[in-house]
């Protein structure tokens, strides 16, 4: 009798096994060719499915009712013999591949439970010649006994993440040809990059032609230059400092192509921290490529939530099968360390590509010192080049006690203190003495046109009140996306009118939008905010004279506590010295490095857990955004229509289409969980039966947003 792996498609073909395993196989040896590791990623396939081998299992694949699902296992054969053949990390991939990669402890105790079953079952795979024979001069990369014990044992632990990215993802589109051949060949081919930049290169000869050539444009070019003549250079780790308004969105895109023509890297990948302005930039980068050539994958784009119809792009989101991906540093970081399937499913994409991780000082720093492990292991062993891109860089190549930085780091534009001198469109004002919210408010009442900056979305409420100004606009994640758009475009409209315009904002007016005031206040904060908030003031360079940035004390709220505090302390100390200067680049390295001083930067300990090869505590503590917080849906526009809209199509399809998640997701608002237990107590929100949020009841306010809250002290976060 013919093992199976799977049962029948829609044409009633089953899939035998033999020809599973033989498809994965050589799917895998093919990912991991791209780190050296085409043999070992092609066994941990050959094995991972051997279970199904086991009578058990093959009486339940011809005939499912006759065993409760989920209760014949066959994930323990391959991982068991993977151990017999002294091929130990690989046991983690096999046994993974299903329910995500187990922590040390808990994966022993799985294959003892199952060893007497899989052994049997590794006797019946034997009989119908399943199992190869024992692989001749088969071992580990020598890179990975490099260095001391727990340098070997975490430069393993990512190896096994990458080797299990090719295993999952080999297994998955073996079954997605067998299940659903129509998806399978919808991913087909990607585009050449040289193709692309020969393109991009032509767009950008053309768009530099059509602008002015003195001032700002002129830098640009220059600085542009530099990324081109750069791109040549050895993969490793780069910098690229480039001041506010000096092009980095293409200039960025200009050497990251050039430079993977010029190595033969596969894919550039575009890192940035702010859903906000991410789709701006794929925008940018889709008018210069065209819509097929770009992936765009965030929160609002989840692979599990695509229909059997998706297009291309979706399905590629699955795996990163792609040439230029724009996503967010979320989607990216917390995919190198999780265990899930699904989510390390890319990551063998990730080997050899540019890596361009945008606002870098963005980074937490609790979370520093595992991140820049991982990139500079993906630097040495995987084949990328890393791009630390910003105006403020955080001194990520620091070397101390304090932190291990990146080593060999190169900067593209050399000497870029002087744009930032010549491209100076503010100075600073810092004020020593604390300000109330009236005197604040009193302060921006004396400019038509201004910007005020805080730290808590709280804040931003007193002093919007403070002003009691109905004219003014505000701005925070008290208010859904879809309504925060709608105020930029107001102040955009107000601007460009040169009428009044007073905002209000939190931090989510900082980085990436695109709005120009001549004035700004800022709260007191940590120095690379207050310089983004800058950069919203005289941002095009239009005055007759540098824009003004006062930065105040606020005398109530002390903004975040943890890393935030500590930051905003280390900044007014370094702005009590008459002889600082935000407008010279070099001041950040003094600011971060004296940070890592004051603020662990493995405070998670994740590092030891990765030593100890603890894979699911890992995924667990490696959080960039915390998850304290859950969404909300408000009634704003045509957001009950769209509720009403997703409901039918849930219970019509069994699924929600990634086109209505996307229309849903711009009126939601994440409120904290305690605060939403209160709101479901009070009967203000109620969980939706399916569709993963509750339904906001209370009213919603056309200035401030969502209103109906007790405005707790720890509600802190933008």
């Amino acid at each position: 009798m013919e093992l199976l792996a799977h049962s029948e498609n829609r044409e009633r073909k089953v899939h035998l096994l033999a020809d599973h395993l033989r498809e994965a196989e050589q799917l895998a040896r093919q990912f991991g060719s791209r780190f050296a590791c085409s043999e070992l990623a092609a066994l941990a396939a050959r094995y991972h499915d051997i279970g199904k081998a086991s009578p058990a299992f093959q009486e339940y694949i011809r005939d499912p009712d006759s065993a409760k699902r989920g209760s014949v296992r066959h994930y323990a054969a391959g991982a068991v013999l993977a151990e017999q053949r002294k091929l130990a990390l690989l046991a983690f991939a096999i046994a993974g591949h299903h329910a995500g990669l187990d922590n040390k402890e808990g994966l022993r105790q799985k294959l003892l439970r199952e060893s007497t079953e899989a052994s049997k079952t590794l006797v019946a795979a034997d009989r119908q010649g399943l199992i190869p024979s024992p692989e001749a001069n088969l071992s580990l990369p020598a890179w990975l006994l490099e260095g001391d014990k727990n340098q070997c044992l975490r430069r393993a632990e990512l190896w096994i993440r990458m080797v299990f990215s090719c295993l999952v993802d080999a297994d998955f589109l073996s079954t997605e040809q067998h299940f659903n051949p129509q998806s399978a060949a919808a991913r087909g081919a990607v585009p050449d990059l040289a193709d692309l930049w020969r393109v991009f290169e032509a767009r950008q000869a053309s768009f530099m032609e059509c602008a002015d050539k003195r001032g700002i444009n002129q830098i640009r070019v220059e600085m542009y230059g530099a990324c081109l003549r750069t791109a040549s250079s050895p993969p490793g780790v780069f910098r690229l400092t480039m001041p506010t308004g000096g092009g980095k969105t293409r200039a960025g895109m200009g050497f990251a192509l050039n430079h993977a023509v010029n190595h033969g890297l596969d894919r550039v990948i575009f890192a940035i921290p702010y859903t906000s302005i991410i789709d701006q930039t794929a925008d940018v980068y889709r008018g210069i490529f065209g819509d097929a050539a770009v992936l765009e994958h965030h929160s609002a784009i989840d692979p599990d939530r695509l229909s059997p119809d998706e297009e291309r792009s979706g399905l590629a989101s699955q795996n990163w099968d792609a040439r230029i991906i724009v996503t967010t540093t979320v989607q990216l970081f917390e995919s190198l360390f999780s265990n899930r399937p699904g989510r390390c499913r890319k990551l063998h994409n990730i080997a050899r590509s540019v890596i361009v991780l945008d606002e870098v000082q963005t980074l937490p720093v609790h979370l520093l010192e595992p991140t820049l492990d991982v990139l500079q292991e993906l630097v040495d062993h995987y084949g990328c080049t890393t791009v630390l891109c910003t105006a403020t860089q955080p001194a990520l190549d620091t070397q101390s006690k304090y932190l291990k930085g990146l080593r060999d780091v190169r900067d593209i534009v050399p000497a870029a203190e002087q744009y930032f001198q010549t491209l100076k469109r503010v100075d600073y004002d810092i004020r020593r003495q604390p300000w109330s919210w009236e005197q604040v408010a009193h302060a921006m009442r004396e400019h038509a046109q201004c910007l005020a900056v805080v730290n808590a979305r709280k804040d931003a409420v007193a002093l919007y009140h403070a002003l009691d100004d109905p004219a003014t606009l505000h701005l925070s994640t008290l208010m859904c996306p879809v309504h925060r758009r709608e105020v930029l475009a107001e102040i955009r409209e107000r601007l460009a009118a040169k009428r009044p315009c007073r905002v209000i904002s939190t931090q989510v007016i900082e980085a990436g939008v695109d709005v120009d005031f001549p004035v700004v206040f800022r709260a007191m904060g940590p120095l690379d905010r207050i310089v983004q908030a800058a950069g919203r003031c005289n941002r095009e360079g239009r005055l007759a004279q540098p824009g003004k940035v006062i930065v105040f004390r606020p005398e109530e709220g002390g903004g975040p506590r943890g890393a935030y505090r500590t930051a905003t302390e280390e900044a007014e100390m370094l702005l009590d010295r008459e002889s600082t200067d935000l407008n010279d680049p070099r001041v950040f390295a003094e600011y971060f490095s004296r940070l890592y001083m004051d603020v662990s930067t493995d405070s998670k300990h994740i590092q030891s857990e990765r030593a100890a090869l603890n894979f699911a505590t890992v995924a667990e503590r490696y959080r960039l955004i915390e998850k304290n917080t859950s969404p909300v849906l408000i009634g704003y526009g045509d957001s009950h229509d769209m509720l009403a809209h997703a409901e039918i199509e849930y219970r019509v399809n069994k699924f929600v289409s990634r086109r209505t998640w996307q229309r849903l997701q711009v009126y939601l608002v994440n409120v904290y969980e305690h605060e939403l237990v209160r709101y479901r107590n009070d009967g203000l929100a109620t969980p939706h039966p399916f569709l993963g949020f509750d339904v906001w009841h209370a009213s919603y306010d056309s200035a401030l947003g969502i209103t109906e809250r007790a405005m707790d002290p720890a509600d802190l976060v933008t």
